[in-house]
């Protein structure tokens, strides 16, 4: 079978239908984030684990299924929350777990390559250096199997409910390992070092699992830049880091790329001209946003809903928000502070040495969907908190421009974030609880291809605590075209 027909990797847009998608369900190391680590570990506050799963993350699960693998959910719900079977179906470890070769959970991957005893021996090895682990814990770790060393290397944890090394809680945002623009898959370099693990196991994953067989040539890793290392400061700008956040594929032929506080200037010159050198895209824009806690990544103040539809941060608009209590210059000298403006620059592979610049975020959104989407209609954007003081940053610090497309006009977002969902009703789009959906599917009073401009909402307390929506906890691998 060919490799188009196998179609396992292949990613073009933001919007087309979702078929395939990494996940990781939160394991027992988020359990185990203590305050006084939180912010080390990239978390706000410490999570209540079991709300987290079971009110919370598991109604991601289910809709995620029954949009990209129906057959193994449908007329089951009842079944799988049946108290009598403890959550066995999102657990890779037990019988009972659901193992969608579409809605794809890394532990059970990670599993996968384990049984090749050279790899779990390599992998050991690295996960041992890299943590500083004593010889008896690497030998009592070679004694597991591959479905408990998984469990273990992810979570930290061990059978007897002792940490062995530090959790890597940040592992259920599997945007950021890596992204699939086209038929290639870039692995990433994370900034911060509570997500060292993280990209280790990315690569072990995707040049061993047999599912990447056909796309092994198409994997890409940045390299660094040579004596970085040798720099003040840690190289600084020279230090190349990128996290999956920072990067999003508009189109086939375009890429963007952020430049913010997890993603250096250095990453994304390297990531231009190797794109450009292997014609993976013919355009890349790069958006340099302040670099700041508030924002992140780029998808933290902006992604796709429609051809014609994007949700942001008004922060970034060519419109001034008018704040609370600030009069005409007050509001103009804020707007003027250097270290809150957006840069845009836009590379085309036949001249990048004529790049084009974009004032604002809207400007270039709106000729994303206008010349590389072909869209006639009017170009919309919805706005975070509805573009109101203070909600607008409110909202945006819980994820409310973080939202992950399911397919054209159906997206998935939290339930908190009430000015932003307003302005989604304004706009014309349905708004429906997570529960109720799922109740409907089960009741066959509606499909998942019937859907039109909706925005699901599901439940938020605990998963907005660790700064990351759906579009973070998520990596596309498939994905139709929409042209």
């Amino acid at each position: 079978m060919s490799r188009k027909e196998k179609k396992v990797v292949q990613v073009t847009s933001e919007v087309g239908r979702l078929r395939r998608l990494l996940v990781h369900s939160p394991d027992s190391g988020l359990g185990k984030v203590v305050p006084s680590k939180a912010q080390d570990w990239l978390f706000e506050d410490i999570v209540h684990l079991e709300t987290m799963r079971k009110k919370e993350y598991d109604y991601y699960t289910k809709v995620l299924m029954y949009f990209l693998d129906p057959e193994k959910i449908r007329g089951r719900l009842h079944q799988i929350d049946a108290p009598e079977n403890n959550r066995h179906f999102y657990k890779p470890e037990k019988p009972d777990f659901y193992k969608s070769d579409k809605v794809v959970e890394l532990e059970w991957l990670l599993a996968d390559i384990l049984h090749d005893q050279e790899i779990k021996l390599k992998l050991i090895s690295s996960v041992c250096a890299v943590e500083g682990c004593s010889y008896a814990t690497q030998n009592e770790l070679l004694e597991l199997s591959p479905t408990q060393l998984s469990k273990v290397i992810i979570s930290g944890t061990i059978e007897d409910d002792r940490l062995i090394f530090p959790p890597i809680p940040n592992f259920i945002f599997t945007r950021d390992i890596g992204i699939v623009i086209n038929e290639y898959v870039l692995l990433n370099k994370p900034a911060k070092t509570a997500r060292l693990r993280e990209a280790l196991l990315a690569k072990y994953i995707f040049f061993n699992h047999p599912l990447f067989d056909a796309y092994r040539e198409n994997i890409l890793e940045i390299p660094d830049t040579a004596h970085h290392f040798l720099l003040p400061r840690d190289g600084d700008e020279k230090k190349v880091t990128l996290e999956g956040g920072d990067v999003m594929v508009v189109h086939k032929d375009h890429l963007l790329v952020g430049i913010s506080e997890r993603t250096t200037m250095e990453a994304a010159h390297q990531v231009v001209n190797m794109l450009f050198k292997r014609n993976v895209v013919k355009k890349i824009t790069i958006i340099k946003i302040p670099r700041r806690r508030d924002y992140m990544h780029i998808d933290t103040i902006f992604t796709q809903v429609k051809r014609n539809v994007w949700v942001m941060l008004g922060a970034f608009s060519k419109k001034v928000i008018k704040h609370e209590g600030a009069d005409p210059v007050e509001r103009i000298l804020e707007g003027n502070k250097k270290e809150d403006k957006i840069r845009i620059i836009q590379f085309k592979k036949k001249d990048p040495e004529n790049p084009v610049f974009f004032d604002n975020l809207e400007d270039l959104l709106t000729d994303i969907s206008e010349n590389d989407l072909d869209c006639k209609e009017k170009v919309k954007f919805i706005y975070s908190g509805n573009n109101k003081f203070p909600f607008d940053t409110r909202e945006q610090w819980t994820d409310s421009c973080n939202l992950l497309a399911l397919k054209e006009g159906v997206v998935l977002g939290y339930d908190r974030n009430d000015k932003t969902v307003e302005a989604f009703r304004d706009a014309g789009f349905t708004i429906v609880q997570v529960k109720d959906l799922l109740d409907q599917f089960e009741k066959e009073e509606a499909t998942p291809d019937e859907l039109e401009d909706t925005l699901i909402l599901i439940p938020s307390a605990e998963l907005s605590r660790a700064r990351g929506g759906f579009h973070c906890m998520s990596m596309p691998l498939l994905r139709e075209d929409i042209d």
